[in-house]
């Protein structure tokens, strides 16, 4: 027991990640729809051109919509995020605040070169006074699921290292403990296999239940996890967070079986070798 729970452990981080992983690109796209191109217009600008310039925008094909905010909105949304201390705008005038177009990617072109070339044609439309959009936060992003892919498998690899020592000499203490038992096998002309496979099973047997074991405790962490998060970052997935599929369960439960079976075959080879 005590051994399975020490994999249950090493596997739930590895767990973790695999749950990460196949979460990240929701979450990212949720991340990504917060960011949003910014372009200032000339506040001289007649309706007709306003239009026309709406038209051009609405016809990139990276853009997923445009948004024209007067400066008379532009006003009143700043009046709206100032609170109770909006009493201070009293008497500024609308003009003080440029019109702008609130631009919104498609999900396929909210990467960092994406956003940088559609910001760069925009800064050529004429009309167009300024561009900006929150570059640092997009590149993080990438980053972000960059890091997340490499540390999966550095992790994973020391994971398994240190479940198959585990494993390992769990095996190991249960062949001295029964080495009076395997002598008298051994004299009474047992074959090597009858000797071994109990071992071998009993190994594969402790990786199977540390990995099940691994997945309720996820099962567990996830189902608290899932309504926290967003309440506590503000942030809206672009789909719901789910739980680890079929295959990647099974993939799990067959790692923990194999990590079992690998330890007890290294125990064994370096107990019985003779």
């Amino acid at each position: 027991m005590l051994t399975a729970g020490t994999v249950a452990l090493t596997l739930f981080l590895l767990g973790g990640f695999l749950l990460l992983q196949e979460n990240l690109h929701g979450l990212v796209q949720g991340w990504g729809s917060a960011i949003q191109i910014f372009a200032y217009v000339d506040g001289g600008l007649s309706a007709a051109d306003v239009s026309s310039l709406s038209t051009r925008i609405g016809a990139y094909p990276e853009v997923e919509s445009a948004r024209f905010v007067s400066q008379t909105e532009a006003l009143a949304s700043f009046k709206k995020s100032v609170g109770a201390q909006s009493g201070i705008l009293e008497g500024v005038p609308a003009e003080a605040l440029p019109a702008s177009f609130d631009i919104a990617l498609k999900p396929p072109s909210r990467d960092p070169a994406s956003i940088a070339a559609v910001a760069q044609r925009l800064r050529a439309e004429k009309g167009v006074t300024q561009v900006d959009y929150a570059a640092e936060w997009a590149e993080k992003l990438d980053l972000l699921a960059l890091s997340l892919a490499a540390a999966k498998w550095i992790l994973g690899g020391f994971i398994a290292v240190a479940a198959l020592f585990i494993v390992s000499n769990s095996v190991k203490l249960a062949i001295i403990a029964r080495r009076d038992e395997i002598e008298v096998m051994e004299l009474a002309g047992a074959p090597p296999a009858l000797i071994r496979v109990p071992f071998l099973i009993e190994g594969m047997s402790q990786g199977l239940a540390g990995a099940a074991l691994s997945l309720a405790l996820l099962a567990a962490v996830f189902s608290l996890a899932v309504s926290a998060l967003p309440r506590a970052t503000g942030i809206a997935y672009a789909q719901p967070p789910h739980f680890l599929t079929i295959e990647s369960c099974a993939v799990l439960l067959i790692v923990g079986t194999a990590i079992g079976a690998a330890a007890s075959l290294f125990a064994l080879g370096r107990q019985l070798g003779r």
